[in-house]
């Protein structure tokens, strides 16, 4: 076995939501390629699952970090 990676991997281009259980503390990421996707996802997702919409991400870099995450 080798040594586990240091650097944080990179995020893909898209736009991010964060899925998780009610009452945890964390949960997973969750990629669309367009806001109308996403906007999608949150809709299927937030009958079971806490929803924090993270926005967009181009070049591993947020476009609009926001000062907190929207949650819904």
């Amino acid at each position: 076995m080798g040594r586990p990676p240091t650097r944080p991997a990179k995020l893909r281009d898209g736009f991010y939501i964060e899925v998780r259980n009610k009452g945890a503390k964390s949960g997973i990421k969750i990629r669309r390629d367009n806001k109308l996707e996403m906007m999608d996802a949150v809709d299927e997702y937030r009958k079971i699952k806490e929803i924090i919409i993270l926005g967009e991400c181009k070049n591993d870099k947020w476009l609009e970090k926001p000062k907190q995450a929207i949650k819904l």
